[in-house]
């Protein structure tokens, strides 16, 4: 089995975290890095996967409280907030594990799995990504590839709070909606388990031993390693 090392970030802004992803890719091209599961959430912002995501705002951007920026991922418009799990794989991919649409469906297995850990059943949709609970999304998922290396990834909502997702037409789906786990269970969900539980669903679908990184030890190996560059 693989191994991957998972970094708890905590919350960081959506351009630092979209920032740091473009040097870990890089890095991870050098194999200065190891593969890295990134785990974090996000304060409130909406994103665009492409540039006519902005058709699914339902306001125009000067009267909104929240942030708009560009992803550079797939999919269309979405909202990221505290009250979601944000997942950014950061992955090379080797031999038959090199098509991208097997990699969306493995990410869609692990918040199905995570979802029937809390005893809810969720599906695919045909013809639209991400986990749905009837007709409601309850994790949205955007990625891009480079050198066959693997970055964005997957919004888990849990928290009951989506009032964040008013203010577009999520994914520029405008005839279902969007939901959470703890709007699904009536209670409130503690974000460290989540993270854990997160963490076996995504060893069993990719079958890779998961280890933990600090914080301090990613930025001290890539400050290493520009060092040594330098």
């Amino acid at each position: 089995m693989e191994r991957t090392q998972v970094v708890r970030l905590g919350l960081v802004d959506y351009q630092e975290a979209k920032a740091l992803q473009e040097r870990l890719v890089e890095a991870r091209k050098r194999r200065e890095i190891p593969d890295l599961l990134l785990l974090l959430r996000h304060p409130h912002v909406i994103t665009l996967g492409r540039p006519g995501s902005r058709q699914y705002l339902r306001f125009p951007e000067s009267e909104l409280d929240i942030p708009v920026v560009e992803a550079g991922r797939g999919g269309e418009v979405t909202y990221h907030g505290p009250g979601q799990l944000i997942a950014y794989p950061i992955l090379q991919l080797e031999a038959e594990e090199r098509d991208l649409h097997r990699y969306l469906r493995n990410l869609e297995q692990v918040a199905l799995g995570l979802c029937a850990d809390y005893g809810l059943e969720a599906t695919r949709v045909e013809g639209r990504t991400g986990a749905w609970i009837a007709d409601q999304k309850i994790a949205a998922i955007g990625v891009r590839a480079r050198s066959w290396i693997t970055y964005h990834g997957m919004a888990f909502n849990h928290s009951q709070d989506l009032r964040g997702f008013d203010s577009i037409v999520p994914c520029g789906i405008s005839d279902a909606g969007v939901t959470s786990l703890e709007h699904q269970l009536g209670c409130l969900v503690d974000e460290a388990e989540l993270e854990d539980r997160f963490c076996r669903q995504f060893t069993k679908v990719f079958s890779r031993e998961l280890q933990v990184m600090g914080t301090e030890q990613l930025e001290n190996l890539l400050k290493a390693k520009i060092k040594a560059d330098s």
